[in-house]
């Protein structure tokens, strides 16, 4: 770890995640891959997370935010100081495998297209079942984790995916720069989806690296699989990417389908009592997208968004599998 000419730099974002620090870091102490070096991005935390890591783990490069700017910013950040020819993001609160670094390593080098490689994610509590197998979207609208809660001996080979989950994931430093990094636009929620898609647009490809393990607390720093925050960014983040990354024509041909997709979804949380908040994000999305960020269109490119187009209706199928 901390070599001079390192092939691999691990970033991990952080705000206030005091009580995951210790597994994660150690973790990656064990790792039988050593050509790496550590970022720890914390995001403002009000903790003592900084503290804690350089006293306990001063091996550890450590960039201190003034405050909390997101996934996105923190990672942005973590990456541009990197120096390594591949980086792997993953999150606080997760615990690597010993073979973590060396799987995703082995796997994205003998691809020569391969803009990213997802780890298998398992759940830390039934840690039997998929937590994440690489990321799908489709033409609903709906962004969804692969395989999750199933068992994980029905997810062991290596595959190609729509995008990869930025929580434990190894990218190309030189087509993160070509692709402008991620987002901060999203803040948080689909910002790996939505740089994926970017990806698949300028022709590079996303897998999954069933060897690279890592167990997953999940929602370490949002505290809940449903919450007001999570709820209204997704929904928000979600048109944003629609309409930065699609075509009008690609819009207009999915847009029956966004209708029913997003009317189910909006159903589906007023039940939970979170109608308003999704329905809030969505009209956030709409002025977020006055920004006029949309990502440019090239007709060199045509193939590659049909390519897209197609996987987008295979994906519907792919969801209730």
């Amino acid at each position: 770890m901390q070599n001079k000419k390192c092939a691999i730099s691990v970033v991990i974002p952080n705000y206030n995640g005091l009580q995951y620090i210790e597994r994660c870091l150690e973790s990656l102490k064990k790792q039988s891959f050593q050509e790496y070096e550590v970022i720890f991005v914390d995001n403002g935390s009000q903790d003592d997370s900084v503290k804690y890591v350089r006293e306990n783990f001063p091996w550890v490069q450590l960039i201190c935010l003034s405050e909390n700017t997101g996934f996105c910013g923190a990672v942005n950040a973590g990456i541009k100081a990197s120096e390594a020819e591949y980086v792997v993001l993953l999150n606080n609160d997760t615990e690597a495998d010993p073979d973590f670094l060396k799987e995703l390593y082995e796997g994205i080098s003998q691809k020569s297209k391969a803009f990213s490689g997802a780890a298998m994610m398992l759940q830390f509590q039934e840690r039997d079942k998929i937590d994440d197998a690489g990321n799908f979207y489709n033409a609903l609208g709906w962004a969804y984790a692969r395989g999750k809660g199933k068992p994980e001996k029905k997810y062991r080979d290596e595959c190609q995916i729509f995008s990869s989950c930025g929580g434990a994931a190894i990218y190309r430093r030189e087509l993160l720069e070509e692709l402008g990094y991620f987002d901060e636009e999203h803040f948080a929620y689909l910002e790996d989806t939505d740089l994926g898609y970017r990806a698949r647009i300028s022709g590079y490809e996303n897998w999954y690296f069933p060897g690279a393990k890592v167990f997953h607390v999940g929602s370490g720093t949002s505290g809940s699989r449903y919450n007001q925050f999570k709820i209204r960014y997704s929904s928000r983040n979600n048109i944003y990417m629609i309409y930065k990354n699609m075509p009008v024509v690609q819009i207009v041909l999915n847009f029956p389908f966004f209708i029913i997709g997003f009317g189910a979804k909006l159903l589906f949380f007023a039940l939970k009592g979170y109608g308003k908040e999704y329905a809030a994000g969505i009209k956030n999305g709409f002025s977020l997208c006055r920004k006029n960020k949309k990502y440019p269109f090239r007709w060199k490119n045509v193939g590659n968004y049909c390519k897209i187009q197609w996987q987008l209706w295979i994906n519907i199928f792919r969801r209730f599998l």
